[in-house]
């Protein structure tokens, strides 16, 4: 049968209640249904693979191997979600209402506004998609396929039905397919099937398999291999593979995030009140009898004026600067809103093998249960690991880094592979006569299956005292930071061809395989640096607690709790949130166990990272508010990370998490000046509007006001931050954006009330004047403002970012010539006498001595005041606590 003919018929059927795709059917089959033979037939393939020019014409004709959900939006349709954002229809409204009434030039400044701000928010949102996407394609997900009889590697986007790809212990599954060959292939399928454990796979058709995940020898995009080889044909990719179905389902909006529900919870408060302020300004206008149209206009101009409509660009703008910042210290973020998390990381929990040590391993001792070198603990291992399938670990290197070992005439029958429940590996072997089975694995877990041990030439059944003998032994060496291995071995009837876990029993000890793995030399400068900023560090390992506890003390961590993964199993969740909270070791746990120890510290209300490289670490960096890996890790692993570090150096964790903490200051920066200053102003115009016979400020005014200062506070995400900003994990409140406003508002609107009276009862100025003083007086207290509260201390010790400080001193200039100048008329504004610049200036300097007593008094009374952690923590939510 043609393979087009093939995939059309296979376009009726679907994937068993999924949505329906172009999957492969035969006959009145489906493809899981297939033997390997008739499947490479079908798809015009062969176990050569497919010719570059075939996979190039099918690569054109069925497209890459991508999910939906990693497409990027269009133009169009993400400028329309920016413009459907709550505080951008407000400004949209209120430029509808300016130009139905005329006013075409407040319309023009208010749509200048909305432009600015959608306009840089999605050109910087498109800068840092393009420059993180330039960036992951260093860690792209890649595949070993046969091409023409050759192996090489393809990006697995480029994958194609009839690709045959090899796969080894740690490959992700990149495509649906069909297993043309395994040898004791076992995978985790969890992300399809939510099963708990590894599910064996063989190359054999099963024409009475109702379902593809029932087929033996069906493979699904997102699984992972656990451990084995295998080939596999590929049969569908993209959004025809199962996975591509699911996320069909899924390929919606995700919703609001926790720390963008906190933004619109913020600008929720910010239209209550701005809703209060339009509706006070029209009833009193309307109770003094002014004209309605007039007096609606000035309401509008408020509302504008309050809303802080650069907040979307400001947050992009500083994830974006603080990727790019980690992109030079070949740090990669894959999801920009992991920079927020970063921030707030109060918790590192680190695997360590590779991470805290140096992953370079060496067979340093072989001995028996008596701690003598033993020539037979040297050949099991030997044997074991030599004749071992799937990717060679760093314990398997080492072992077969000795000589010696004669492995002529072996030959293997059959393998039992690791998994993390038994935690050990059988290989079935003969050489003449003599056919054994021989494990290696967790000494516990292999001491238990043993009813004898090796001593020299004689096997002795266990005693009490050779039982203690070889704890003692095991202990000395895991004390002395050695990680150990248990070789045990029997002898089987030839008649044994397919070795099972039962016969993993009565077996004879030989003894313990010792391998050393020195700790890096940086790694502890680099928790003392992570304990420093506030994040506390946690290892979480599958090793013992004997060894993890020595490799922690040699770099200087100090051990305050110790968790064991039989404990973990024997809690509930509750139970495991609370001791979780109180230890920093967790050991001798499998990959679910670390999974629970993740939710459980962030049940706690913490904000976790996950470091992490191997298979057994996915479920926890998927689970954790901050995933991080490293390029070399496993497919899996840096699939399911946040964070991928191209440099194998800690230490660049700090100053990961220091660009975290700045780009969450900066970005309190701008909403704190929101609430305070502009609260003020415009607060302050409001009461005026009781008071005075003509309006404090034109509506063309007060919108020209605030698109000047949008242009100082666009360069906020480039600032400079307190040291004791990034001292400390930074968490969203809100509660003290609020508390900060009602403090610092009112000191502004008291110097706009005393400008007022100066004004009106000193200098006697005329409406034109007036209005023109107080838009030059509002303009320069809120854009030096700027300059006292972007630092917690004293404002002329700060050192703002040239760039801000540009931007400031260029729109300060601009206001100061703009009176004099035709544009100036245009917008109402008049030259003053020489006697108002003195009123404004004294004014200006005396609110900035009076705004900087105010904003150190605050920080001193908030720092005094314990704040409580938060009680639970949901999601990627950045709770309250600065």
């Amino acid at each position: 049968m043609a393979p087009d003919r093939f995939r059309r018929r296979a376009r009726a059927t679907g994937h068993g209640g999924l949505p329906a795709g172009p999957g492969l059917t035969a006959g009145d089959g489906d493809w899981w249904r297939l033997g390997p033979a008739d499947a490479l037939r079908a798809l015009g393939s062969s176990p050569a693979g497919l010719d570059a020019a075939d996979a190039a014409r099918r690569l054109a004709r069925e497209g890459g191997n991508r999910l939906a959900a990693a497409r990027r939006k269009s133009l169009v349709a993400s400028l329309g979600q920016r413009l459907r954002n709550p505080l951008v229809l407000v400004l949209l409204a209120a430029g509808a209402v300016s130009l139905a009434s005329g006013e075409s030039a407040s319309a023009g400044i208010i749509g200048a506004v909305v432009l600015l701000s959608v306009l840089l928010d999605q050109a910087q949102q498109y800068r840092a998609q393009a420059a993180v996407g330039r960036l992951a394609l260093s860690i792209a997900l890649r595949a070993r396929v046969v091409r023409g009889g050759a192996d090489i590697e393809v990006d697995a986007a480029d994958l194609v039905p009839g690709d045959v790809v090899r796969l080894t212990a740690g490959s992700l599954v990149s495509a649906d397919g069909l297993l043309l060959q395994g040898q004791d292939l076992f995978v985790q399928q969890s992300a399809l099937t939510g099963e708990s454990f590894p599910v064996e796979k063989r190359a054999v058709a099963d024409p009475s398999a109702q379902d593809p995940q029932q087929a033996p020898a069906a493979l699904f995009m997102g699984s992972s291999v656990i451990s084995g080889a295998g080939t596999m044909v590929v049969c569908d990719t993209g959004m025809r593979t199962r996975m591509g179905a699911i996320s069909q389902l899924v390929a919606g909006e995700r919703g609001d995030q926790a720390f963008e529900a906190d933004l619109n919870r913020f600008g929720a408060f910010i239209l209550r009140i701005t809703i209060f302020l339009v509706l006070f300004v029209v009833l009193v206008s309307g109770m003094a009898h002014r004209p309605w149209l007039d007096s609606f206009l000035f309401a509008v101009a408020l509302a504008v004026g309050l809303t802080p409509e650069l907040l979307p660009m400001v947050v992009t703008l500083g994830l974006s600067r603080g990727a790019m910042r980690l992109a030079r210290q070949e740090v990669i973020v894959k999801h920009l809103s992991a920079m927020h998390n970063l921030g707030a990381m109060d918790v590192l929990c680190t695997d360590k093998t590779g991470t805290l040590t140096e992953a370079r391993i060496e067979l340093a001792r072989h001995v028996d249960i008596e701690g003598r070198d033993s020539a037979a603990v040297l050949e099991g291992a030997f044997l074991n690991s030599f004749f071992e399938s799937g990717i060679r670990t760093p314990l398997e290197d080492a072992v077969l880094a000795h000589r010696g070992v004669d492995t002529a005439g072996w030959r293997k029958i059959d393998e039992v592979p690791f998994d993390f429940e038994r935690r050990r590996l059988s290989v079935l072997l003969e050489r003449g006569d003599d056919r054994r089975l021989i494990v290696k694995g967790a000494p516990e877990d292999v001491l238990r299956h043993c009813d004898r041990y090796q001593q020299g030439d004689a096997f002795p059944a266990w005693t009490p005292a050779a039982r203690r003998k070889s704890a003692a032994c095991l202990h000395a060496l895991e004390s002395s930071g050695f990680r150990v291995l248990g070789i045990a071995w029997k002898c089987v009837p030839r008649t044994l061809e397919d070795a099972g876990l039962e016969d993993e029993n009565a077996l004879v000890f030989a003894g313990f395989a010792a391998f050393l793995d020195p700790p890096k030399a940086d790694a502890g400068a680099a928790i003392a640096d992570l304990q420093a900023r506030g994040v506390g560090v946690k290892v979480v390992s599958g090793d013992s607690d004997l060894v993890t506890r020595h490799v922690c003390e040699a770099l200087g961590m100090r051990v305050e709790g110790v968790l064991l993964g039989h404990e973990i199993a024997a809690m509930d969740d509750r139970a495991l949130a609370h001791r979780a909270q109180a230890c920093n070791l967790f050991c001798r746990v499998d990959p679910i166990q670390k999974n629970r120890v993740i939710r459980a510290l962030r049940a706690r209300g913490h904000v976790v990272g996950y470091l992490g490289d191997g298979i057994n670490d996915a479920p926890a960096l998927h689970s954790a508010d901050v995933g991080i890996s490293v390029d070399s890790a496993c497919d899996s692993a840096r699939a399911a990370a946040d964070l991928v570090l191209l440099r194998h150096d800690l230490g660049v964790l700090g100053a990961a998490v220091g660009e975290g903490r700045r780009t969450i200051a900066n970005t309190r920066k701008y909403i704190l000046l929101g609430t305070s200053s502009n609260f003020g102003n415009m607060a302050s115009m409001a009461a005026a509007a009781v008071f005075l016979p003509f309006l404090p400020m034109l509506p063309v005014q007060i919108l020209l006001n605030n698109l000047l200062y949008d242009g100082v506070s666009a360069a906020l995400p480039l600032d400079r931050v307190d040291a004791q900003d990034v001292a400390a994990p930074v968490r969203w409140d809100i509660a003290r954006l609020r508390r900060f406003m009602l403090v610092i508002g009112p000191v502004s609107s008291l110097f706009d009330i005393g400008l007022f009276v100066v004004l009106l009862h000193v200098l006697d100025a005329a409406p034109a004047q007036f209005q023109s003083a107080w838009f030059l007086e509002s303009l320069a207290t809120q854009v030096l403002a700027v300059f006292v509260i972007r630092t917690r201390g004293p404002a002329i010790a700060g050192r703002p970012h040239p760039a801000v400080a540009a931007a400031a001193l260029a729109v300060l200039s601009f206001a100061a010539v703009l009176p004099f100048t035709p544009l100036g008329a245009w917008f109402g504004l008049v030259g003053l006498p020489a006697s108002f610049y003195l009123a404004i200036t004294g004014m200006t300097v005396s609110y900035l001595l009076l705004l900087e007593l105010v904003k150190r008094r605050f920080y001193r009374s908030r720092a005094a005041r314990k704040i409580p952690r938060a009680a639970g923590h949901s999601g990627s939510r950045i709770q309250g606590h600065s």
